[in-house]
């Protein structure tokens, strides 16, 4: 039921029904106006696509809270990111705002906005975070179009673009320097994430339990999942392809038997702890890692002086040598995966042993280190191109009369 009559006050007044039954109108100073208002709104209801406007009026930050504590697929470390990327950088600038009042505009206003203060792939998963609350409240009929739009030829938010960082892996002489710098304690953890390619907290969650020494492997079906403010404990794994069984090297094997031997495991069956406890994220920096770059420093620095007293010159010395040298955890991992391609393993292989979810995954990230791909791109080239180039160019001796 709709009607649209005339005012008093020569305004006009457009009302209808929705398919509840519930009356809604609105007033407008020209007819034109209010006919196409009514048109809209009953072509809506035809289509299925109309949305009631009081339900709009909830803020963003009320629908994001309740949006966010509904994902029950969420794990506890996927949660507490929500929630602090919301409190930090959404709700700020949208948290009080009407949820149906938020124009793609204002998207990309407050996309320009933490962009100064975020790196490119944060902003990225910021807005991706956005994005799906919007897209939730679409379904849920209390707007009718997300405002995070693609960009394209009608407008859209353009996100900053992150430059992609090519992987150096650390030389072995690093590394090893690294394993002698850092606590005794904790040498075991180094070979471990360099012999395995283990994550951080992979090999932080790893109890006595997960190694097999007989048959030399290692189980990853879990990780430490460390969350502010809250006790570290056990979690699934990155992805489903992180569900995984890695073969143990003996130096690491030799590496965790005399880690247990001099560091016997405590009640929770965890192989590296401080004072009988997991490890938290800000512990494992300031404990074990700064520590254990700063006397890596040292030592290069050392080498480094001997090495110009010696030939008297400034050159550029290896990375790896570098008295300014700074890595993390996650370069190990990335030197694991440079030894395996060094030696030749398959993509699949690597895929694998890293428990990337994809082989396209592997390949973004490591594809520069197969070695003689360039060589082999010129010589598959050059092999058929020359041959083409010979048969053109051979005569041909089924011609009568021959030469």
């Amino acid at each position: 039921m709709a009607s649209l009559t005339k005012r008093d006050d020569g305004r006009w007044r457009a009302r209808y029904r929705d398919a509840a039954g519930k009356e809604h109108a609105r007033h407008f100073d020209r007819k034109v106006d209010a006919d196409r208002w009514l048109s809209l709104q009953k072509s809506a209801l035809l289509r299925g696509e109309w949305v009631d406007p009081s339900l709009g009026k909830m803020t963003f930050q009320q629908y994001a809270e309740t949006w966010r504590k509904s994902q029950a697929h969420h794990r506890p470390s996927s949660r507490a990111h929500v929630e602090s990327t919301l409190r930090r950088w959404a709700y700020p600038t949208l948290g009080n705002r009407a949820i149906a009042s938020i124009r793609p505009s204002d998207i990309r206003a407050w996309v320009a906005t933490i962009s100064q203060s975020l790196a490119p792939s944060t902003v990225k998963v910021a807005h991706g975070i956005i994005a799906s609350i919007f897209l939730a409240a679409v379904d849920d009929r209390r707007i009718a179009s997300s405002p995070c739009q693609r960009a394209g030829r009608s407008g859209g938010t353009y996100l900053p673009r992150a430059e992609p960082r090519r992987v150096e892996p650390l030389e072995t002489e690093t590394v090893r320097t690294l394993t002698d710098a850092v606590d005794r304690r904790y040498r075991a953890l180094v070979v471990l994430a360099a012999g395995t390619g283990m994550r951080q907290g992979e090999c932080l969650g790893l109890t006595v339990d997960r190694i097999d020494f007989l048959r030399r492997t290692v189980t990853v079906d879990r990780q430490l999942i460390n969350i502010a403010r809250q006790v570290p404990t056990f979690g699934p794994p990155k992805t489903r392809a992180s569900n995984r069984k890695i073969p143990l090297p003996q130096v690491v094997v030799d590496a965790l038997a005399a880690h247990l031997a001099e560091f016997p495991v405590t009640g929770n069956g965890l192989l590296f702890t401080i004072d009988g406890e997991p490890i938290r994220r800000s512990s494992f920096s300031y404990a074990i890692w700064t520590p254990a770059l700063k006397a890596l420093r040292a030592a290069n620095a050392e080498a480094a002086a001997k090495r110009k007293a010696t030939d008297g010159t400034n050159a550029v010395v290896p990375r790896g040598e570098d008295p300014k040298i700074s890595f993390t955890f996650h370069d190990l991992r990335h030197y694991y995966a440079s030894l395996l391609i060094r030696h030749n393993e398959s993509v699949k292989v690597v895929q694998a042993r890293l428990g990337h979810a994809t082989a396209a995954e592997t390949l973004d990230t490591y594809s520069h280190l197969w070695p003689d791909s360039d060589d082999r791109t010129r010589e598959a080239v050059d092999e058929v191109l020359n041959l083409a180039s010979r048969q053109e160019l051979e005569p041909d001796h089924d011609i009568e009369g021959g030469w």
